[in-house]
């Protein structure tokens, strides 16, 4: 029996909580088991909570300095949990990743500039690119065998080919949950940096990976992949704290820092509410045994999460994630049309997770289920989709 009660289920509803409060407009219903939205349904580290309620006790909520704790914090959690030294100057705030990467989109390229994604891949930085009226260049992951991979041969033909001015690296990757590994990371930057690419590194995930296994953060990997990266991060998915908007940028590179932190500093986007400077403090400092016990239970929940689809669910299959809470669920044995799964999982079996093919072309077929919940919720969302298949065969 641990520290914590992960399996301890707590009622979202009426909390504002976009998974549950917001499936009438997303789903078009109320009543679904939401299984969606990137956030999980456990308590955060009771310390957390202590140290907002005792600065929301203060009665004047004003500007704020940030105190040097603060970066302090994320330094040497970097170091700690990663093996990853970075200096104080290489790093400031933003306020949440996807926000960070549009400003990386926004200054580092120009309308009409080609820029790589790998499908299929988080949704928003397609539709980053897009809004910014740049151009996406795919480079799909290569599935085989139920195993994903980069396909670093397309990478090299996009890169020389079309000329793109960024790529953006989804590490580890959402929304299978692989953590690259060194050799694929190292070439990449070879490749990044042959080619003139900068490469912005969405590590969001970089805390939750899983059975012990590292993360190698990509500006870490080489002198080349520092010289190319700009690095997005933050404790929101690590300690559940998603809606403070807490997140970091790092650039070890000082040609691309300071023009970058500078247009940042300009227009104020670095600048940090109190609120998140004193929970991701709190966080760093105080909630490593929550996220270590954290992440123990969601292995347990994979483990059980794959026995009940391979014993209840023909034709389904999962893809065990190496790193975070999601994970993707092959559907396509099920031999149904995109509108028929959908209306197997929203309006059988009343759960709400998200379409694979919201993520690219090449997650159709598939569903992101959210696993960071009591597992009780999970065996009940699991039993509920086996009733479903009752007369769904097997292809």
């Amino acid at each position: 029996m641990g520290k914590y009660d992960f399996d301890k289920v707590i009622d979202r509803h009426g909390s504002g909580a976009l998974k549950v409060d917001a499936l009438s407009e997303f789903f078009g219903r109320h009543d679904l088991k939401g299984l969606w939205v990137a956030d999980m349904d456990f308590a955060v580290s009771p310390r957390i909570q202590e140290v907002l309620v005792e600065r929301m006790r203060h009665p004047i909520y004003g500007y704020a300095a940030v105190s040097p704790g603060y970066w302090q914090s994320i330094t040497d959690w970097l170091w700690h949990r990663h093996g990853w030294h970075v200096a104080r100057e290489e790093m400031t705030y933003i306020p949440g990743v996807v926000r960070g990467i549009a400003y990386a989109v926004n200054f580092f390229s120009r309308p009409g500039d080609r820029i790589v994604i790998q499908p299929p891949v988080y949704h928003p930085f397609k539709m980053v690119i897009e809004g910014n009226s740049r151009v996406v260049a795919e480079n799909p992951l290569i599935f085989n065998n139920g195993a994903y991979s980069m396909d670093l041969e397309g990478l090299e033909r996009i890169f020389a080919g079309e000329h793109p001015s960024m790529m953006i690296l989804c590490n580890p990757h959402n929304p299978i949950g692989l953590q690259w590994d060194e050799d694929t990371l190292r070439r990449v930057a070879e490749l990044a940096y042959n080619y003139g690419v900068t490469v912005v590194s969405d590590e969001i995930h970089g805390d939750l990976v899983l059975h012990g296994k590292p993360h190698y953060p990509f500006a870490s990997v080489s002198d080349k992949a520092a010289k190319v990266a700009i690095t997005l991060g933050a404790p929101s998915k690590t300690f559940n704290i998603a809606g403070l908007v807490s997140s970091w940028v790092v650039v070890k590179d000082e040609k691309l820092r300071r023009p970058f932190f500078s247009w940042l500093a300009a227009n104020e986007f670095d600048s940090p509410t109190f609120i998140a400077t004193i929970a991701t403090e709190a966080a760093y400092r105080y909630g490593e045994d929550w996220l270590d016990e954290c992440l123990s239970y969601i292995e347990g929940s994979i483990e059980e999460t794959d026995r009940i689809v391979s014993d209840t669910l023909p034709g389904m299959t999962l893809i065990r994630p190496e790193a975070s809470f999601l994970a993707c669920l092959d559907c396509r044995g099920l031999g149904l049309d995109h509108d028929s799964l959908q209306d197997l999982f929203i309006n059988k079996a009343h759960l709400a997770l998200n379409d694979g093919a919201m993520f690219g072309t090449q997650g159709v077929g598939f569903m992101r289920l959210n696993l960071g919940s009591p597992r009780s919720v999970i065996r009940e969302a699991l039993a509920s989709l086996a009733a479903s298949l009752a007369g769904v065969p097997a292809r």
